[in-house]
């Protein structure tokens, strides 16, 4: 596997990009389990091809019957045979194709299955170096390339170079001769091939990093269009843009002039075939070795050549594109099951297995998020977090040899100014983000007092919920497929948001999510926790999760919050410091470092940094409502 350098004017670090021996082998890995069909359907192909090689020679006596002036009689069972060859042949390719098309669309659905799978599996650390356009572009872009290549050129590929070696073969038969002169336009066909191969992936991959660029600064721009409009910044993102734009294009326009200058090669590959094929016929007729038929037979099979060649060969266009969008495919398929370097480290241990870490785009969805396998041990303590150290890059530490325990049942609040560190140790303990040292260890099998309890052992919730397109009952069941009507309402009921769940016009059945009814940031967390309560996790993580409530809806969302951590042990990343004045024990992060730990009180009255910020944070509530 490769990895794409950062582009030179984002510092990004892309994704990597698979090599071709690997590409090629993770589509054998698809193709595997539908062998069957795909022998049936090259057979049918095969079959059909062969009916219409027919064709030419059926032509041929038609010729002849008519240079040597036989009656109009002998010209109905050639006729005759043709139309049937036609119906056969038509036949036979619908069946063949439609079995290659299914062929097709049946592994792309798996590499579909596989990508998104993986992408869900990926550091979150790795996708925000890489920034956001580059999956997009691979998700969007790349995946329609492909989808494009096996609905459109693998089929018409198949057939091609099917009807390439039986036509050759039957030039062979009617007079190996035939086949030395058309063979004389292969060595300019095959230097074409070549010349654009050489040229196309290369340039193909470029154009699918210059893409992947560009979405990620419209991203940028869309998405801080205010901070860009208060800091006067609309011209150089314009430009910024532009220039991203630009090299696009340029790409795009000599992607162009490279298939006008492959046309023109072929073009020059035909004429000499044609030209050498009816040269040999008219060598051979004088000399009385085959019949006019003959020779007319053989100039029809290199014509019908043509479309096939021209097919397969022009098909290199589409499949080096979606050789390209391939490889980028399957090196984030294969990115996801390798161990995950930090800041030039090896990172110490695999990545995490629960399909809820996908990072912040699925935060609030409860499912596990558990700890690198070989971390979980036996331990009479919930969490067990030893001289932990992360860094995004070299020299960008974030944590410094950070150890912290959790007991059974105990709820820690982590505080701390902004970049200390917080939501960092707790994606890290939430097993989404790999540390670049240290180790974190967990019980197994470590029970909880909701219902389910043990089956998700870690679950992450932030203040980035996510809600599903679906209804509300589908949305609540992502965290527990089988959760009853009873145990959605329970669930709800806990988290305080039942009354506003069946008060939705349909209740339980409203539409929700993109399209449907919309969900306030506070109705959405309390969802976001009511799937935290069905998932009934040993562990939760809370990423101040009511931080996107507002002041209104605070109050509601703690109550909901701690209603939810009610018999589990949880780690809550404060937002507030009424989570912390709550919590069993503080624990304060200065630049990445723990700088104290203890209960409340006891942190207030030491005239610590805890204590700092309580009288900044308590100060200002003197002057503004309370939240």
């Amino acid at each position: 596997m490769t990895t794409d350098p950062s582009t030179p004017d984002t510092g990004a670090e892309l994704l990597p990009i698979a090599t071709p021996a690997r590409t090629r082998a993770a589509l054998r890995t698809l193709i595997r389990p539908d062998r069957g069909l795909a022998l049936t359907g090259i057979g049918i192909l095969v079959a059909a091809t062969a009916v219409g090689l027919l064709v030419q020679p059926l032509l041929g006596r038609i010729v002849d019957i008519v240079a040597d002036g036989r009656p109009a009689g002998d010209l109905t069972l050639p006729v005759v045979l043709l139309v049937a060859v036609a119906v056969v042949q038509g036949l036979t390719t619908t069946l063949g194709l439609t079995r290659i098309a299914r062929l097709g669309e049946t592994v792309l659905a798996r590499l579909r299955e596989r990508f998104v799978e993986r992408a869900l599996n990926l550091p979150a650390d790795r996708l925000e170096r890489a920034g956001a356009g580059d999956l997009t572009a691979r998700v969007t872009g790349d995946v329609a390339r492909v989808a494009e290549a096996v609905r459109s050129a693998l089929p018409e590929m198949a057939r091609s170079v099917l009807a390439i070696l039986l036509t050759l073969g039957a030039l062979a038969l009617l007079d190996v001769r035939f086949l030395l002169a058309a063979l004389l336009a292969v060595p300019v066909q095959l230097l074409t091939a070549r010349w654009y191969v050489r040229r196309a992936l290369t340039l193909y991959a470029d154009q699918r990093v210059a893409n992947g660029a560009q979405q990620q600064q419209l991203l940028e721009t869309i998405g801080g269009a205010v901070t860009v409009r208060g800091h006067r910044l609309e011209e150089q993102h314009t430009e910024r843009s532009a220039g991203r734009s630009r090299k696009a294009v340029d790409l795009t326009m000599r992607s162009v002039n490279l298939v006008l200058g492959f046309y023109g090669r072929l073009h020059i590959a035909e004429y000499i075939g044609l030209a050498a094929v009816l040269i040999a016929g008219f060598w051979l007729v004088r000399d009385g070795a085959v019949s006019i038929g003959t020779a007319t037979a053989a100039a029809l099979y290199f014509h019908s050549l043509f479309g096939p060649v021209n097919a397969a060969l022009v098909l290199l266009d589409d499949a080096q594109s979606a050789a390209a969008g391939l490889a980028r495919l399957v090196g984030v398929t294969d990115l996801a099951d390798q161990p995950e370097p930090a800041a030039g480290e090896p990172a110490a241990g695999e990545p995490a297995a629960g399909k809820a870490a996908a990072g912040k785009a699925e935060a609030g969805k409860a499912a596990p998020a558990s700890v690198p396998r070989q971390r979980i041990a036996s331990s009479e303590a919930a969490v067990t977090v030893h001289a932990v150290s992360h860094a995004y890059g070299p020299g960008r530490p974030v944590l410094h040899e950070v150890s912290l325990t959790l007991e059974p049942g105990e709820h820690v609040a982590l505080v701390g100014t902004s970049g200390a560190g917080k939501s960092t140790l707790a994606r890290i303990v939430a097993g989404v983000q790999q540390p670049t040292s240290g180790t974190v260890t967990a019980p197994a099998g470590t029970g909880s007092a909701a219902a389910g309890a043990g089956e998700h052992p870690v679950v992450l919730v932030t203040q980035e919920v996510h809600v599903f397109t679906g209804t509300l009952a589908e949305d609540l069941r992502l965290a527990r497929p089988d959760a009853s009507d009873a145990d959605l309402r329970t669930a709800l009921a806990t988290v305080h948001a039942l009354d506003w769940a069946e008060a939705l016009p349909d209740g339980l059945a409203t539409v929700v999510g993109e399209g449907g009814h919309r969900l306030d940031p506070a109705r959405a967390q309390q969802l976001a926790l009511a799937r935290l309560v069905l998932a009934g996790p040993a562990l939760a993580v809370l990423d101040e999760a009511t931080a996107e409530a507002g002041s209104a809806g605070a109050r509601v969302l703690e109550r909901s919050a701690e209603a939810a951590l009610a018999g589990r042990t949880a780690l809550v990343v404060a937002h507030r410091l009424t989570q912390a004045v709550a919590a069993d024990r503080v624990v304060v992060l200065e630049a990445g470092r723990v700088v104290e730990s203890g209960p409340h009180d006891e942190l207030r009255d030491a005239d610590g940094p805890y204590a700092a910020l309580w009288r900044a944070w308590s100060g200002s509530r003197t002057t503004a409502p309370h939240p």
